[in-house]
């Protein structure tokens, strides 16, 4: 994380809502709220809250992969405040953000997967090692695969429910991505484009030619 810029940071990319305002990598203030859907009616009030109403030349947001509707909103609302404010407007992972708040707070792991509800019976999962770096590569998988996949780690996310009915002796912790543990990101990862991270691919697909001249 850049250490000299106010930031704004927005999270909607799951159940929870969060806003944090952060500088020099500490976390001036922040809100914290799980809405389920509600994202559209709580993200603009939360930011009205934090000093200033959350004015920040910087603004940060959770990209996904997660809700469809969630990230939308956020990456709406990061891009509006954005052209409004003249600030600039980056994005991050919801999977590095769980895996940076998961090493944090446990300093001694090695390695730890993060899992999240990624829809239609499948979580979305991928594994990462203490600095942060991607041990597999992003997958949308049926529980039992992603049980088989983690190979013993610790696993973090929403989607953890899913894999204790499998097994309940793993080290699975439930969490949602809060926008405060955006300071626990390195510069790499909280620089990313403003555009959705997708953790599969969309389940309407466009009409080849022969078919829309059909219809």
């Amino acid at each position: 994380m850049p250490e000299t810029s106010l930031t704004l940071v927005i999270e909607t990319a799951t159940a929870a809502c969060s806003v944090a305002l952060i500088e020099a990598g500490r976390v001036i203030d922040s809100r914290h709220e799980v809405v389920g859907r509600g994202h559209a009616e709580r993200l603009v009030p939360m930011i009205a809250e934090l000093p200033d109403g959350g004015r920040a030349p910087r603004i940060l947001v959770d990209c996904g992969p997660g809700s469809f509707t969630g990230v939308r909103v956020g990456i709406a609302a990061a891009r509006g405040l954005a052209l409004g404010w003249g600030a600039d407007a980056f994005g991050y992972s919801s999977l590095s953000l769980l895996a940076a708040a998961g090493f944090a707070r446990n300093l001694g792991w090695p390695s730890l997967a993060v899992v999240l509800e990624g829809g239609h019976g499948e979580v979305f999962m991928q594994a990462f090692d203490a600095q942060l770096l991607p041990l597999s590569a992003l997958a949308s998988l049926k529980p039992e695969a992603a049980l088989a996949q983690l190979d013993g780690r610790p696993a973090i996310g929403n989607g953890v429910r899913f894999l204790t009915s499998l097994d309940e002796s793993l080290p699975l912790t439930e969490a949602l991505p809060r926008a405060a543990d955006a300071v626990l990101l390195p510069a790499l990862l909280s620089t990313l484009p403003a555009r959705p991270i997708y953790g599969r691919a969309p389940d309407a697909k466009p009409l080849a030619p022969a078919q829309r001249a059909r219809s």
